[in-house]
């Protein structure tokens, strides 16, 4: 399976998709890692580990269609199954989410539906739930809103803050992901509305 991370940030998602390709956990390639920050630490991480890394800022484009278009050059140019966002901050269009669907996977540290959109984790402080987590999804149109692949859950203590809570969040973050691209990985899988059944 050929990936390409979209990353804007540090990239420690996309740190631990490369140790678990490094290490056979997971059977599939990056072909490409494309960030949108040229000072992200995970485009440096790219490049130090040999990969075809490039930086695509938008703030040198008139216009997110303009922006996305250079987006898709590449990712013509690279040929991935899946397209991997590992804390890429831009909201895709509805068109680029067309040209991909059932081919973009992100990440989001909640149990979707609950808590879409930013600081989901202090959503979940606020809220008072005792049980959070992280939900690997199919990306659609809707903001963080397409079909579940992978969920693991992160019990949310009374002396939590969000960066307690976060960090532990993001230990499960690291799990999660790997599990969900090694199914799609091995196919055995079905997308059927907004479910994802694995196959026997």
């Amino acid at each position: 399976m050929r990936l390409a991370v979209l990353l804007s940030g540090r990239g420690s998602n996309f740190a631990s998709i490369h140790e678990a390709i490094a290490k056979g956990r997971l059977d599939a390639e990056i072909a490409a890692v494309i960030s949108n920050r040229a000072d992200a630490p995970g485009i440096q991480r790219a490049r130090d580990w040999g990969y075809d890394a490039r930086v695509i800022d938008n703030r040198q484009f008139p216009n997110r269609a303009a922006h996305e278009s250079e987006i898709r050059k590449v990712l013509d140019e690279a040929r991935p199954d899946i397209i991997v966002m590992a804390g890429y901050m831009r909201l895709l269009s509805a068109t680029f989410v067309a040209a991909w669907m059932n081919r973009i996977v992100n990440i989001h540290p909640s149990l979707l539906p609950s808590f879409p959109g930013v600081d989901a984790q202090a959503q979940a402080l606020a809220h008072g739930v005792k049980v959070t987590g992280c939900t690997v999804h199919f990306v659609d149109e809707g903001l963080d809103a397409g079909p579940i692949i992978v969920q693991r859950t992160v019990e949310v203590r009374d002396d939590d803050s969000v960066e307690t809570l976060s960090a532990r969040i993001l230990e499960q973050e690291h799990i999660a992901y790997v599990d969900a691209l090694r199914i799609l990985a091995a196919g055995n899988y079905v997308i059927e509305g907004r479910r994802v059944r694995r196959m026997k």
